[in-house]
C-alpha cells in the first residue's frame, strides 16, 4: 500500500491541487509553497521528468494527461528532461524558508535543481 498525504482534502481536490502545483513548478521552474504540499508534489515532479526522459509515444501521453497546460508539456520534453538527461534523480531541491505567518505552517521554497 503506497503512503501518502491526504493533505486534507477529498481524492478529486486532492489531484487538481496537485496537478496544478505540478504544472507551475515546470512553468516557473521555482513555487512557494508548503512542506506537505512540496514533498508531494516533488515526488510527482521526478516521476514525470524521469518519464520524459524516456521519450516515446506513450511517456509523452502520461505527462500530457498530468500536466494542464501543453505549453509546459512540450517544456518538460524540450528543455528540462534535456538538462537531467545525464542525471539519475534528484531534480528538485526544498529551501524551507521559515513558518507561514497566519498559521505557523512550515513554507518551502520547491525548485527544480
Amino acid at each position: 500500500m503506497a503512503r501518502y498525504s491526504k493533505l486534507g482534502r477529498s481524492s478529486a481536490q486532492r489531484r487538481a491541487l496537485l496537478r496544478s502545483l505540478v504544472t507551475a513548478l515546470f512553468r516557473e521552474e521555482k513555487i512557494r509553497t508548503t512542506e506537505a504540499r512540496a514533498r508531494e508534489v516533488s515526488s510527482i515532479a521526478e516521476k514525470l521528468i524521469t518519464r520524459a526522459r524516456e521519450g516515446g509515444l506513450a511517456a509523452r501521453r502520461d505527462v500530457y494527461a498530468y500536466l494542464l497546460d501543453e505549453d509546459v508539456a512540450r517544456k518538460v520534453f524540450d528543455t528540462i528532461s534535456a538538462r537531467y538527461a545525464h542525471q539519475e534523480g534528484g531534480f528538485t531541491r526544498m529551501v524551507r524558508i521559515g513558518p507561514r505567518q497566519g498559521d505557523g505552517a512550515p513554507m518551502v521554497i520547491l525548485e527544480l535543481v
